[in-house]
């Protein structure tokens, strides 16, 4: 029985698309690590699934942090002895006239949405190479393909989750390791300037819609593997 269990590693747990997930997992019987900065919310999180089922385990750090990251990967592996799935959904973004960037600001962005995607999936490859087996899945942005005025250095950090996440599947699908992108549009997240839920957001993709479409990717049969998946609301022109 135990082997049915799946487990998966989430980045960016602690509230929108990231949560969503984790709940949606948690009701499917997953056993969860939750990675996310906000302790309070994290336990919160960590609380609510484990009313549901499984006890999660949850880790408070920074994802650009090798030796955190490396310490939530080998706890993972030891506590639960497999690592199924890892979901790198963690991500930040600053937006304006590329003049008002400091350098800090390119580091703080690529950080986030770059160095800590190629940490954990660094991490997690030995674990599913002895396994021949496993899944990573980043969570990435349709401005991955596509630019717009103020966003260079957002842009630019995901278009180069993009090459990763590209390059990395060629690597390891010998290795039987699945590795797929999801490229979405306008989501209701805390990410934007209005507050989620705001009027303004009620056509969009809703951080459910996001969760479902990951899980679908998550549950193919062992020959099929999803690259990538583009997703946008109807009301949104791509």
């Amino acid at each position: 029985m135990q082997s049915q269990i799946k487990t998966a590693i989430i980045t960016g747990a602690s509230k929108g698309i990231g949560r969503a997930l984790a709940l949606l997992l948690a009701k499917n019987n997953f056993q969860l690590s939750i990675v996310a900065r906000s302790q309070g919310e994290l336990k919160d999180l960590a609380a609510e699934i484990t009313e549901i089922g499984h006890r999660p385990l949850y880790f408070v750090g920074d994802v650009s942090d090798e030796a955190f990251v490396q310490q939530t990967i080998d706890k993972t592996a030891h506590t639960f002895q497999k690592i199924d799935f890892l979901i790198n959904n963690a991500g930040t973004g600053t937006f304006g006239p590329t003049e008002s960037f400091s350098g800090q600001s390119w580091d703080t962005i690529f950080d986030t949405n770059v160095k800590g995607t190629f940490l954990f999936s660094k991490a997690v490859l030995p674990f599913m190479k002895d396994a021949k087996k496993g899944h990573i899945i980043s969570v990435a942005s349709d401005v991955a393909k596509r630019v717009f005025d103020g966003g260079a250095l957002y842009c630019s950090s995901k278009y180069a989750q993009h090459a990763f996440t590209e390059a990395l599947r060629k690597e390891v699908r010998k290795d039987g390791i699945k590795v797929s992108t999801v490229y979405s549009g306008l989501v209701d997240t805390m990410f934007h300037p209005e507050p989620q839920g705001s009027e303004s957001h009620k056509e969009w993709l809703s951080c459910e819609d996001m969760a479902d479409s990951i899980f679908y990717i998550m549950n193919q049969p062992a020959h099929v593997v999803i690259d990538e998946l583009m997703i946008h609301p109807l009301s949104q022109e791509y």
